[in-house]
Protein backbone atom coordinates (compact mmCIF):
# COMPACT_ATOMS: atom_id res chain seq x y z
CA UNK A 1 0.00 0.00 0.00
CA UNK A 2 1.25 3.29 -1.27
CA UNK A 3 0.05 6.73 0.54
CA UNK A 4 0.09 9.48 -1.83
CA UNK A 5 -0.60 13.54 -1.67
CA UNK A 6 -2.98 14.95 -4.42
CA UNK A 7 -3.53 18.55 -5.39
CA UNK A 8 -7.00 19.19 -6.52
CA UNK A 9 -7.83 22.24 -8.25
CA UNK A 10 -10.94 24.27 -9.95
CA UNK A 11 -12.15 27.64 -10.86
CA UNK A 12 -14.89 26.56 -13.03
CA UNK A 13 -17.84 26.08 -11.02
CA UNK A 14 -15.18 24.86 -8.06
CA UNK A 15 -18.11 24.18 -5.56
CA UNK A 16 -19.65 21.41 -7.88
CA UNK A 17 -15.91 20.24 -8.99
CA UNK A 18 -14.32 19.98 -5.61
CA UNK A 19 -17.28 18.03 -4.20
CA UNK A 20 -16.99 15.58 -7.24
CA UNK A 21 -13.80 14.79 -7.18
CA UNK A 22 -13.89 14.43 -3.62
CA UNK A 23 -17.30 11.85 -4.02
CA UNK A 24 -15.05 9.99 -6.67
CA UNK A 25 -11.60 9.77 -4.96
CA UNK A 26 -13.59 8.40 -1.17
CA UNK A 27 -15.37 5.75 -4.16
CA UNK A 28 -12.23 4.28 -5.59
CA UNK A 29 -9.82 4.86 -2.47
CA UNK A 30 -11.70 4.81 0.52
CA UNK A 31 -11.08 7.72 3.47
CA UNK A 32 -9.28 10.40 2.65
CA UNK A 33 -7.46 12.99 4.70
CA UNK A 34 -8.57 16.47 3.41
CA UNK A 35 -6.61 19.97 4.27
CA UNK A 36 -8.43 23.17 4.46
CA UNK A 37 -10.02 24.03 1.02
CA UNK A 38 -8.36 27.83 -0.02
CA UNK A 39 -9.61 30.16 -2.51
CA UNK A 40 -6.79 31.82 -4.28
CA UNK A 41 -5.90 34.39 -7.33
CA UNK A 42 -5.49 32.31 -10.28
CA UNK A 43 -1.48 32.25 -10.98
CA UNK A 44 -0.15 32.61 -14.88
CA UNK A 45 -3.06 33.96 -16.46
CA UNK A 46 -6.29 36.45 -15.80
CA UNK A 47 -9.03 34.22 -14.40
CA UNK A 48 -11.66 33.38 -11.76
CA UNK A 49 -10.17 32.59 -8.26
CA UNK A 50 -8.94 28.65 -8.04
CA UNK A 51 -10.00 26.44 -4.82
CA UNK A 52 -7.34 24.17 -3.99
CA UNK A 53 -6.31 21.59 -0.94
CA UNK A 54 -4.58 18.68 -1.03
CA UNK A 55 -6.05 14.95 -0.22
CA UNK A 56 -3.58 12.20 1.19
CA UNK A 57 -4.56 8.56 0.04
CA UNK A 58 -3.85 5.25 0.09
CA UNK A 59 -3.93 2.91 -2.90
CA UNK A 60 -2.46 -0.61 -4.37
CA UNK A 61 -2.36 1.47 -7.51
CA UNK A 62 0.77 1.53 -9.52
CA UNK A 63 2.54 5.21 -10.39
CA UNK A 64 1.07 4.79 -13.65
CA UNK A 65 -2.28 3.11 -13.00
CA UNK A 66 -3.15 6.05 -10.45
CA UNK A 67 -2.16 8.97 -13.33
CA UNK A 68 -4.50 7.39 -15.59
CA UNK A 69 -7.54 6.52 -12.78
CA UNK A 70 -7.04 10.50 -11.88
CA UNK A 71 -6.91 11.53 -15.59
CA UNK A 72 -10.35 9.29 -16.19
CA UNK A 73 -11.76 11.24 -12.90
CA UNK A 74 -10.92 14.70 -14.38
CA UNK A 75 -12.37 13.73 -17.73
CA UNK A 76 -15.58 12.60 -16.13
CA UNK A 77 -15.66 16.10 -14.85
CA UNK A 78 -15.78 17.93 -18.08
CA UNK A 79 -11.87 18.74 -18.52
CA UNK A 80 -11.14 20.14 -21.27
CA UNK A 81 -7.27 19.76 -22.49
CA UNK A 82 -7.45 21.32 -25.69
CA UNK A 83 -6.64 24.79 -24.40
CA UNK A 84 -3.37 26.68 -23.01
CA UNK A 85 -1.37 25.15 -20.12
CA UNK A 86 -2.44 28.27 -18.22
CA UNK A 87 -5.74 28.34 -18.27
CA UNK A 88 -9.37 27.96 -16.19
CA UNK A 89 -9.82 24.48 -15.23
CA UNK A 90 -12.87 22.47 -14.11
CA UNK A 91 -10.81 20.15 -12.04
CA UNK A 92 -7.18 19.67 -11.45
CA UNK A 93 -5.52 16.54 -9.88
CA UNK A 94 -2.28 16.21 -9.69
CA UNK A 95 0.16 13.72 -7.78
CA UNK A 96 2.46 15.20 -5.29
CA UNK A 97 4.42 12.89 -3.60
CA UNK A 98 3.60 8.60 -3.55
CA UNK A 99 5.44 7.30 -0.70
CA UNK A 100 8.71 8.93 -0.96
CA UNK A 101 9.67 8.43 -4.70
CA UNK A 102 12.20 11.59 -6.11
CA UNK A 103 12.88 11.54 -9.34
CA UNK A 104 10.87 10.65 -12.90
CA UNK A 105 8.75 8.09 -12.94
CA UNK A 106 5.92 6.87 -15.65
CA UNK A 107 6.73 10.33 -17.06
CA UNK A 108 6.08 12.34 -13.40
CA UNK A 109 8.29 14.33 -11.21
CA UNK A 110 7.70 13.38 -8.08
CA UNK A 111 7.93 15.05 -5.54
CA UNK A 112 6.04 18.02 -7.66
CA UNK A 113 7.91 20.79 -8.15
CA UNK A 114 5.44 23.07 -7.46
CA UNK A 115 5.26 21.69 -3.78
CA UNK A 116 7.92 24.45 -3.21
CA UNK A 117 6.94 26.53 -5.25
CA UNK A 118 3.35 27.17 -4.84
CA UNK A 119 1.45 28.21 -1.32
CA UNK A 120 -2.34 26.66 -2.40
CA UNK A 121 0.24 22.87 -2.17
CA UNK A 122 2.69 23.51 0.23
CA UNK A 123 0.13 25.34 2.79
CA UNK A 124 -2.19 22.46 2.88
CA UNK A 125 0.47 20.13 2.42
CA UNK A 126 2.10 21.06 5.57
CA UNK A 127 -1.77 20.74 7.33
CA UNK A 128 -1.67 16.89 6.49
CA UNK A 129 1.51 15.57 6.64
CA UNK A 130 3.57 18.57 8.66
CA UNK A 131 6.08 16.15 10.13
CA UNK A 132 6.93 14.43 6.79
CA UNK A 133 10.07 15.33 5.10
CA UNK A 134 10.29 15.98 1.49
CA UNK A 135 12.77 13.95 0.00
CA UNK A 136 15.03 16.48 -2.00
CA UNK A 137 14.39 19.43 0.52
CA UNK A 138 15.18 17.49 3.65
CA UNK A 139 13.16 19.59 5.62
CA UNK A 140 9.38 18.72 6.94
CA UNK A 141 6.74 20.05 4.92
CA UNK A 142 6.21 22.28 8.41
CA UNK A 143 9.36 23.95 8.27
CA UNK A 144 9.18 24.29 4.68
CA UNK A 145 5.64 26.34 4.91
CA UNK A 146 7.08 28.15 8.04
CA UNK A 147 9.97 29.31 5.84
CA UNK A 148 8.09 30.22 2.78
CA UNK A 149 7.62 33.85 1.89
CA UNK A 150 3.97 33.92 2.32
CA UNK A 151 3.93 37.51 0.40
CA UNK A 152 4.44 35.33 -3.05
CA UNK A 153 1.13 34.41 -3.21
CA UNK A 154 -2.43 35.41 -1.68
CA UNK A 155 -4.69 32.46 -0.13
CA UNK A 156 -6.99 32.46 2.30
CA UNK A 157 -9.30 29.69 4.03
CA UNK A 158 -13.00 29.50 3.35
CA UNK A 159 -15.83 27.57 4.60
CA UNK A 160 -16.40 24.26 2.87
CA UNK A 161 -18.61 21.20 3.29
CA UNK A 162 -18.52 18.06 1.73
CA UNK A 163 -20.92 15.01 2.13
CA UNK A 164 -22.17 17.12 5.20
CA UNK A 165 -18.75 17.07 6.88
CA UNK A 166 -17.45 20.17 7.25
CA UNK A 167 -14.21 20.23 5.91
CA UNK A 168 -12.58 23.53 6.48
CA UNK A 169 -14.21 27.00 8.13
CA UNK A 170 -12.61 30.53 7.87
CA UNK A 171 -13.53 31.27 10.95
CA UNK A 172 -11.05 28.83 12.66
CA UNK A 173 -8.44 28.44 9.98
CA UNK A 174 -4.78 28.87 11.52
CA UNK A 175 -2.89 31.78 10.91
CA UNK A 176 -0.30 31.85 8.10
CA UNK A 177 2.88 31.96 9.92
Amino acid sequence: MSTVSLSLGSNCRPQFYINNALTALAEHFGELQISSVFESEAIGFDGDNFLNLVVVIDTQLSLAQLAQQLKAIEDDNDRDRSGPKFSGRTLDIDILTYDDLHGEFSGIRLPRNEVLSNAFVLWPLAQLLPGKTHPEAGKTYAQLWQEYDKSRQRLWVIDFEWNGRKVSSSTDASAQD
